[in-house]
């Protein structure tokens, strides 16, 4: 039965022990033999009953006690303990910014994710999102703190890395709900805040003119030479942007002319191998006086122990300084060469093998990485070779396939 405000003014002290008067729903106020009012409630978590203090009388009223019981009792059922909540409160704002909330998420995340799927979440957070609203208490993060930090993401061009932030500050932000440190998503006001991104393919350039003068125009990249050498490559390997951002030198060997990708580095989870153009390697030995003592062949020019690599970003970044903005994408390199040898006559099983798109059928998978190797190292070194034509400015012809 419901007991009242009078009937809590009205109790008196025992003067030997200590005693409970009962409301609903768990809740009770205790009275101290010296004569003090401690409401509290009575709950069952993982098996175990413990109490959760909910404030003294008078200093918290009876309809106050109430209100903190019906939340401690809405978090239990979505699966939080209130009294675990309790202490992550107590333990400071620095516990509940939204830096340490994402990074209890990532590790939380460790074991579930892919690696290159973790890094690239976590090399989200540190670039684009720490430095705006890191430092901000969760619970006081407001949907508009975090559409101004996307718009500087939009800003530079960058709307489908915006979504997808978006998307990671939201995951980050009800792992905090789940724990206790914040009420609501504030991304969800957010529907519509953003440009669309653009549906299909990556922006391409796919006819052989424009795409001379694009590789003219990374010859003359005035930029950082790492980028530069990166942005070189791509269109050679077209690779992922991601996996060539985050290349090793041990990955690479250069007299077997071979680029072999780990599976836990790729989208598919199988492992890669991209054959290496001559260009290619005179690229790679290019930069390797500079970066070659160093893990990443991309190492960032800001990371002095070599410790960390360029962006994902970087060659994109860099296209869209050279003026391609929705023209042009470091990924669109993919759509370039997947149209161009499919208009040459290679086989779409090879180019796909090339661009790793995974086979659901292991058995063709297994066939497919056996036989098509050979294939493509020539296919490789011709498409090299036709793009060294194109940036010479020589007449636009077919390249001819090989084998």
């Amino acid at each position: 039965m419901a007991i009242s405000d009078t009937t809590i003014k009205a109790a008196k002290p025992l003067p030997d022990k200590d005693y409970k008067l009962s409301d609903e729903k768990g809740l009770h106020i205790l009275i101290k033999t010296n004569g003090s009012k401690y409401f509290r409630l009575k709950y069952r978590f993982a098996g175990k009953e413990k109490t959760l203090a909910l404030g003294v009388y008078p200093e918290t009223t009876l309809k106050q006690a109430r209100e903190k019981r019906d939340h401690a009792r809405k978090q239990i059922a979505d699966g939080i303990d209130p009294a675990i909540s309790r202490k992550i409160e107590k333990a400071g704002s620095s516990e509940n910014t939204f830096k340490a909330v994402a990074e209890d998420f990532l590790i939380t995340k460790q074991s579930q994710w892919s690696v290159t799927h973790h890094r690239h979440i976590k090399e989200c957070y540190e670039r684009d999102v720490y430095p705006w609203i890191g430092n901000r208490p969760l619970r006081e993060l407001s949907a508009v703190e975090v559409l101004v930090t996307l718009r500087r993401i939009v800003d530079r061009g960058a709307i489908e890395t915006a979504a997808r932030t978006k998307q990671f500050i939201g995951q980050a932000i009800r792992y905090g709900i789940a724990t206790g440190r914040a009420e609501r998503d504030v991304t969800q006001d957010l529907r519509g805040a953003l440009p669309s991104p653009a549906k299909g393919h990556y922006p391409a350039i796919t006819e052989p003119k424009p795409l001379g003068q694009l590789l003219r125009d990374i010859d003359a990249y005035q930029g950082n030479f790492v980028v530069r050498t990166a942005l070189q490559l791509q269109p050679l390997i077209f690779a992922r942007p991601a996996n060539l951002a985050m290349a090793e030198w041990s990955e690479f060997d250069l007299e077997a002319a071979e680029w072999r990708i780990a599976a836990d580095k790729m989208k598919m989870d199988n492992a890669h191998i991209v054959p290496l153009s001559t260009q290619a390697i005179a690229l790679l030995k290019d930069i390797y006086p500079l970066t070659g003592s160093q893990r990443y062949v991309f190492a960032s020019y800001q990371s002095k122990t070599g410790k960390a690599h360029i962006s994902r970003e970087s060659i994109g970044a860099a296209i869209r300084r050279m003026g391609y903005q929705g023209q042009h994408t470091a990924h669109g390199f993919r759509t370039t060469a997947s149209t161009l040898l499919h208009e040459q006559g290679y086989h779409s099983d090879m180019i796909e093998r090339q661009l790793s798109h995974g086979e659901q059928n292991k058995v063709k998978a297994a066939y497919n990485r056996a036989q098509h190797l050979p294939e493509r190292r020539k296919m490789m070194q011709s498409w090299s070779d036709y793009l060294d034509s194109l940036k010479n400015g020589a007449q636009v012809i077919g390249f001819k396939k090989t084998g």
